[in-house]
């Protein structure tokens, strides 16, 4: 699978050399302060501290919104790391001031009938930008801003730029309504870490970035190759890429092309269909963006880790219509664990075309590569946890190959002002292969209280889906309620095939392994099957502006599902089964905002999942579960809007659970029902200048409420009671340390159930992590200590076990340009 990676890496190093000898940016310019004056027709911006001419500022023009950006600046105010105003005049409905990636500062202004044009003039303070909305017909994208004349002859250069995320604070997220809606009008808590955070933390497993968002705890997956949670109580095995499905067992995701993480809290069912009742996390991949961007970075670590990578985008085209990004990573590791050791490779091209200032195509394409050890960790029983956490109770060659194809479209074309077409394609491809030592579970786990029995498994997986979205999004008026409605439809297939093959095998000596048995040759075949899901999904959705400061969120979606599958197992002979399910999953919340700052929601909502193969007594499919959710919470916008904070409670009850049938065993009803009732706390944002905060708290209480089998008040697997983080950094911001930071964070996580029935419980603990930093225009070095106490610890996959990583150290060095 990795041929070549030896000359990837290698190039991939180059690529960083060649950018050192580039030439550096220009010194830093910061804006320090934003007076605004209302004209009669628009509005002018003094922006304060702006001095260097040979800054370059770029404009560029979307329906009645313009969008001017600054480069070589940070935007230093007093009063937080944003300026925003609503109604700033009588002419312009927004102003937003805003830190972009790459030390540069985006201005955006929204006509409320035309497009904004903008003056541009250098000025002894500081930068005057007269913004005016006049009736004629929008300028041409690609024709730079007229510039005002000044005494200084030197006039600023306009020209067509892009859009990259910087910092902390997130105000908008895709996930809960599939349009752009400020977090503050949602009811419902949805929580975004910003790639800031994943880049300060020095992510490598993507699923860590999720230690920061409360509710949610790490559920590690596939032999530890995936990554799954439990949120709110409840495992989910499904993730999406923006805002596609992508399922568990074969969802892996790389920092490398990551921009974004939504945390969706509660059931998702009313946009995304069948998922579980807990939430949806939805990685937000990078996109093209109209500067030239090049950046470069080479990563080592503790235990022969190292990790080279690249991320370039810019223009294709003079006028900036044709765009383009390109990530590349490659990644080899040892582990803390004995014979433990892997490699990825991934590399991510995507483009965007306007093929209209009204219409725009995106096509990316996305790579990843896995070579590495099968490794099932532990046991759920306490012997195993007084092991050594390096313990490896698998053979050395056990092996993990995995390869994934990812390609999308995504059309988007605005009819007017009102109505806008979405339509996206996604088509994905998985295979994999997996041979390993297996633990065979029996009563006691070990035979004679110390060999663990074992089965030897070879394993040929692979999965291809077929994804369709068509959203039509317009926005209207009914006397003076405004609405923002979603009309929508989703079709998708996915054909799966496993063929699951085992022998018996040696045990092994927990206390003293010994490896080395031949591999067998000859296995017999468990599993042969090939199953094909076809979904449909129809989906409504109206964000009602009743008032200013009274929003109301209704929508539903009617889902069909059917499965297909064949059972190749006995002798080549076909055993068919056919099952349906629908559902409809409906949604209503309510959002006030007595105050600009202040938003005070509640919501109800519900969630499907089907029950396929499992079967009452007459031979009917059980009916899908279902999960319900009532929530009430409050957000608000603190210290100026620098610091957003999202305080939630919620119920939710799942049901239709199957549980064995009391009068014939062989069958199942569904009288099984879960709870989980929970208070949440997320803060995130900027303190003061340079000082970014993001941390969490949880009390969550999930128990089975009803079961013919299991003790009812038994606590749900991987549910901490309580749980908390917080990572903090700081940057200096003048003077000769300029550039230098530090940062740490704790993350703390109660005792939770290993097994239902409550049989062990995952001891609680508490992790230390730490980094320090310098960064300068256009490079950052940057060390990164994880696990500072060396804290023994423990993630759960379901039944087994896996220990966590004790003391870490990773370096990392970044150009950018």
């Amino acid at each position: 699978m990795f041929r070549g990676q030896r000359l990837l890496s290698a190039g991939l190093i180059g690529v960083s050399l060649t950018i050192a000898s580039q030439p550096a940016w220009a010194q830093l310019t910061q804006i320090t302060a934003v007076q605004i004056q209302p004209t009669p027709d628009g509005l002018n911006i003094l922006l304060g501290g702006i001095q260097d001419q040979s800054s370059q500022i770029t404009t560029s023009v979307t329906d009645k919104t313009l969008t001017i950006e600054i480069s070589n600046a940070q935007l230093r105010l007093s009063e937080g790391p944003l300026f925003r105003r609503d109604n700033p005049a009588a002419n312009i409905t927004a102003l937003r001031i805003e830190p972009l990636a790459g030390n540069r500062v985006r201005i955006t202004v929204v006509g409320q009938t035309a497009l904004p044009g903008v003056t541009v003039t250098p000025e002894a303070t500081g930068l005057s930008l007269a913004i005016a909305v006049t009736p004629p017909a929008a300028p041409d994208p690609a024709t730079p801003a007229p510039t005002g004349s000044t005494d200084n002859p030197e006039n600023i250069e306009l020209v067509v730029t892009g859009q990259q995320e910087a910092g902390y604070v997130v105000e908008e997220a895709t996930t809960a309504t599939r349009t752009e809606t400020p977090l503050r009008d949602i009811p419902q808590s949805i929580q975004v870490v910003p790639r800031q955070v994943i880049e300060d933390q020095q992510v490598q497993k993507i699923g860590d970035a999720l230690r920061n968002v409360s509710g949610v705890s790490i559920l590690q997956g596939y032999g530890g190759s995936t990554t799954n949670y439990t949120i709110r109580g409840f495992d989910s095995f499904v993730n999406l890429r923006d805002g596609f499905r992508d399922d568990g067992f074969y969802a892996i995701y790389d920092p490398a092309n990551i921009e974004r993480i939504e945390v969706l809290k509660g059931p998702a069912s009313v946009l995304y269909g069948q998922l579980a009742p807990g939430g949806i996390v939805n990685f937000i991949t990078k996109q093209p963006l109209r500067d030239p961007y090049y950046s470069g970075q080479f990563t080592a670590g503790s235990y022969n880790f190292y990790r080279p990578s690249i991320d370039f985008s810019g223009p294709l085209t003079t006028d900036g219509a044709l765009r383009y990004r390109f990530n590349a990573a490659y990644e080899s590791t040892g582990s803390f664990r004995d014979y433990v050791n892997g490699q990825k490779l991934i590399f991510a091209p995507v483009l965007t075309y306007d093929i209209s200032d009204k219409t725009k195509l995106t096509v990316d394409f996305e790579y990843q590569g896995l070579d590495q050890t099968f490794d099932r960790g532990f046991m759920p029983d306490p012997r195993f946890l007084a092991l050594p956490i390096s313990r490896f109770l698998g053979e050395p060659s056990d092996s993990y190959d995995f390869e994934s194809f990812k390609g999308r479209y995504v059309f988007q074309h605005q009819f007017n002002d009102a109505i806008t077409l979405h339509n996206a394609f996604s088509a994905q491809s998985y295979n994999a292969k997996r041979e390993n030592a297996q633990p065979l579970i029996i009563d006691g786990f070990l035979i004679n209280d110390r060999f663990l029995p074992r089965r030897y498994t070879d394993v040929d997986e692979g999965a291809e889906s077929y994804n369709m979205q068509t959203d039509l999004i317009s926005k209207f008026k009914t006397g003076p309620v405004e609405h923002e409605l979603v009309t929508g439809f989703e079709l998708r297939r996915q054909q799966s095939g496993y063929v699951f093959r085992r022998t018996p095998f040696t045990p092994i000596n927990i206390y003293n392994p010994s490896y080395g048995t031949p591999i067998p040759t000859e296995f017999d075949t468990v599993f042969d099957n090939d199953t094909t899901t076809d979904n449909a999904g129809i989906y409504l959705q109206n964000l009602i502006k009743l008032r200013s400061n009274l929003k109301l969120l209704v929508g539903g979606r009617f889902d069909f599902v059917t499965l297909r599958a064949i059972d190749l197992v006995n002798g080549g002979s076909r055993t068919k089964t056919n099952e349906d399910a629908s559902a409809f999953s409906p949604r209503v919340g309510l959002v006030y905002q007595p105050i600009q700052p202040v938003s005070i929601y509640a919501s109800f909502s519900r969630s499907f999942q089907p029950n396929f193969f499992e079967f009452t007594a007459p031979g009917v499919v059980l009916e899908p579960q279902r999960g319900t959710q009532y929530e009430i919470g409050i957000k608000s916008e603190l210290l100026g809007g620098k610091l957003s904070a999202t305080l939630a409670a919620y119920e939710i009850t799942k049901t239709n659970i199957p549980t064995p049938d009391p009068n014939n065993p062989d069958f199942v009803i569904a009288a099984g029902e879960a709870k989980s009732r929970g208070v949440e706390l997320d803060v995130i944002g900027e303190i003061r200048p340079g000082w970014n905060i993001i941390a969490s708290y949880a009390y969550t209480d999930a128990f089975i409420s009803q079961d013919n089998a299991l003790p009812v008040g038994s606590r749900l697997v991987n549910v901490p009671r309580n749980s908390a983080s917080l990572w903090t950094t700081y940057e200096i911001q003048q003077g000769k340390f300029q550039g230098l930071g530090f940062g740490g964070g704790l993350f703390f996580v109660g005792e939770r159930a290993a097994d239902v029935p409550n049989t062990l419980n995952i001891p609680a603990y508490v992790r230390a992590d730490a980094t320090v930093f310098y960064r300068r225009a256009n490079y950052k070095v940057a060390v990164n200590v994880k696990n500072l106490s060396n804290a023994k610890y423990y993630d759960s996959q379901g039944f087994f076990i896996y220990p966590g990583e004790p003391l870490t150290v990773v370096g990392s060095f970044t150009l950018s340009f």
